[in-house]
Parts: structure tokens; C-alpha cells; sequence
């Protein structure tokens, strides 16, 4: 499979450019060891060269960043943003997902199976460029692109879209290098008098003012961020998971995740505790010892 355009995406807190003359690691990963890293690429200590050959898989495997993208609807992960808002449009919960994909930039649509396909293996996109087959794909597929010139990311542009074609019960994905748009879906969700759930992903580079934006989403996984975990750790109404926590904040997210697992078909432990977060020892992500998470302004 063949790239086309040019691409970038936050891997491991290493930023990457992919263009069709190759892969280029712009910035050393801040992780040294994820396990969900390790559980679909088989890599145990992450270097700029683990990064390189996992956006390699991804190309190889799944058509990521080429015509031919393969959209699998397959669950990737047990408590993952696409996972969750498949089953919300599904049960009918939510109206419209308004998320990103490579290729195609800023997406809306009414189907779960779009969500999850596209989200899947999807890592923080900073930016990308149109590619067609893409594009095409996606609308075959009843989903909405916000800008098919340019591939723009534009998640606040992305969700006033979705007022303008009618839609008013929605769910955003944001990453955390754009956390400083939280604030502003949630005051176009007060003008247009909607109910917006914000999911926050691809967090494991924020900063403190970032966290500070993150602390008004409603759902907020926290990807490998040390901060996030001592911020936003205690603060929550509903934890899922322990290697690799998301942390739910408001009764929205709450009563949505309650209904997403109510469809999960895995075994799962629910009991009461006073005090969040609940951590397991040496099984989550663990950053280079010598480095603390940095933000790269985009």
C-alpha cells in the first residue's frame, strides 16, 4: 500500500510526518513502554525506531494514510472513544459522532460502524491532507466531511456543522494538543441548547493549561500523562480500567458509559471505593525517566 499526501500524527508522544517519501520521526517518544503498545505491535521498549515501525504496521496492515485504507469495525480496545460512541449511535443515545480521520480531516455521521472503523488504530492526528479513495469511502458510508478540499481539523467547526444539518444529542472527539477547544464546543452546546458529550483523547503529552480545558470534557482517557493522572485522578465519578484509566467527570458520561457496558460482552469487577484513582503497580505506560511530557504547539 501506497501513502498518499502528508500526514502528521502523535505516536508514543513522538510526533511523526508520513508523506509517500517515507516516515520521518520528528521527536523522540516521551513513552518508554506502553502495553497497549505492546499488545498490538509486539514492542516492549518504545524508541524512535518502535515508532517508526508501528506506523510501518499501520501502513502495511490497515492502509493507513493510503486509497485504500481498510475500514475493519472490528473493537480494538476494551474502553476506546470509537468503541463507546459505536454503541451510543447504535442504541440511539446519541445522535451524530463528530470525529477525525486521516485523508479526510473533520467527520460527521450516524453510523457506528464508521466511528469504529475509522478509529480504530487512530492515534492524535495534528494534520493531513485529502486523499480521495478516503473520502469517498467515508460518504459511501454515510458520513459528512467537513472540508473534502482541504481535510481541515476543525472539531468546534465540526460539531456547529452538525447543528446546521439538524442533529442536537452529539459526541466530539478532542485531542489533547487542541484540549483549549473543550471550552469553546461546550459554549456553542449552551447557545444552541444541545447535550454535547466531549471525549478527550491522545493525552499523553498535555501540559497544565491543557489539563485545565480537559477538565470540562465529560469522558477523558488518560493516555500515558502522568499529570492527567495526578490532576484529574481524584476528581472523577466512574474510573474504567487501571493500566491505561478513563476517567469519567460528569453525569453524562457516566450514565452513557453505563449504557455502553451494558453491551460488553467481557467479564467485568464493579465495586464501590471512596477514593479514585485505583492504580495498579508496573503495569501501566511509563515515560522516559530522563523527560517530562511536552506539549509542540500545532
Amino acid at each position: 500500500m501506497r501513502v498518499k499526501g502528508e500526514h502528521e500524527i502523535y505516536c508514543c508522544g513522538a510526533r511523526v510526518k508520513i508523506s509517500e517519501r517515507g516516515i520521518k520521526v520528528l521527536t523522540e517518544p516521551t513513552v518508554a513502554y506502553c502495553p497497549l503498545h505492546e499488545t498490538i505491535y509486539g514492542t516492549r521498549k518504545i524508541n524512535a525506531d518502535a515508532v517508526r515501525k508501528s506506523v510501518e504496521k499501520k501502513i502495511a496492515g490497515y492502509g493507513f494514510c493510503c486509497a485504500n485504507r481498510v475500514f475493519d469495525a472490528e473493537p480494538v480496545v476494551a474502553y476506546g472513544a470509537s468503541e463507546m460512541m459505536r454503541v451510543w449511535l447504535e442504541k440511539g443515545l446519541i445522535d451524530c459522532a463528530v470525529i477525525v480521520c486521516e485523508g479526510a480531516g473533520t467527520v460527521m455521521t450516524t453510523n457506528g460502524k464508521l466511528v469504529q472503523s475509522i478509529g480504530a488504530r487512530l492515534t492524535g492526528i495534528v494534520k493531513t491532507s485529502p486523499i480521495r479513495g478516503v473520502i469517498e469511502r467515508i460518504q459511501m458510508e454515510n458520513g459528512v466531511i467537513l472540508d473534502e478540499i482541504g481535510a481541515q481539523i476543525d472539531q468546534v467547526e465540526g460539531v456547529k456543522r452538525a447543528f446546521d444539518l439538524g442533529f442536537r444529542r452529539l459526541a466530539v472527539s478532542v485531542v489533547g494538543f487542541h484540549a483549549n477547544i473543550i471550552s469553546e464546543i461546550k459554549k456553542w452546546e449552551a447557545k444552541a441548547k444541545a447535550d454535547v458529550l466531549v471525549f478527550s483523547v491522545c493525552n499523553t503529552c498535555v501540559n497544565e493549561l491543557q489539563v485545565k480545558h480537559i477538565f470540562e470534557a465529560d469522558i477523558v482517557c488518560a493516555s500515558a500523562s502522568k499529570i492527567l493522572r495526578e490532576k484529574i485522578g481524584a476528581k472523577p465519578l466512574l474510573q474504567l480500567g487501571a493500566t491505561i484509566p478513563v476517567y469519567v467527570l460528569t453525569k453524562k458520561g457516566k450514565r452513557l458509559v453505563l449504557a455502553y457496558l451494558s453491551e460488553f460482552e467481557d467479564k467485568l469487577v464493579i465495586f464501590r471505593t471512596s477514593k479514585l484513582p485505583y492504580q495498579t503497580i508496573d503495569r501501566g505506560p511509563k515515560l522516559r525517566a530522563e523527560e517530562k511530557p511536552k506539549h509542540l504547539s500545532v
